[in-house]
């Protein structure tokens, strides 16, 4: 299996949204063989939002890596980085999302690069996809 890549909850919006630029950046990482997946956590997320059961199958289909379950190893994980990171009111999914990466030892890509950036210095690894202005 190649390089695993879990995205945020944004990716997966970007992947049903018409012209989405990101759509590239993952289309490329598919062709050099990059298994992308999503946490429970994002995943619900995403089902949060309007979409229709055509695009939910078509995210479901991008996810090679399947949609990961949340444990009890990556709660303790999420816990610690919202206690380290200053309890920032209404951070506590992105500290979930990173650590079902950090568990697994793989990569976050997101385009919300401010609110995970203050994982790295814990151990996340960030694929930051940069958006067009």
């Amino acid at each position: 299996m190649g390089t695993v890549i879990h995205l945020d909850t944004n990716i997966l919006v970007d992947i049903v949204t018409a012209h989405s630029p990101q759509v590239a950046t993952l289309r490329n990482w598919l062709a050099e063989g990059r298994v992308l997946t999503a946490s429970a956590v994002a995943w619900s997320e995403f089902l949060n939002g309007p979409h229709s059961h055509g695009q939910k199958a078509a995210v479901r289909n991008v996810l090679a890596g399947g949609i990961r379950p949340f444990d009890e190893d990556q709660a303790e994980i999420a816990s610690r980085l919202f206690h380290i990171t200053g309890r920032r009111r209404g951070s506590h999914a992105d500290c979930m999302i990173a650590a079902a990466a950090l568990a697994k030892r793989e990569v976050v890509a997101t385009r919300n690069i401010k609110d995970f950036q203050r994982f790295v210095p814990h151990g996340l690894m960030l694929e930051a996809i940069a958006t067009v202005d």
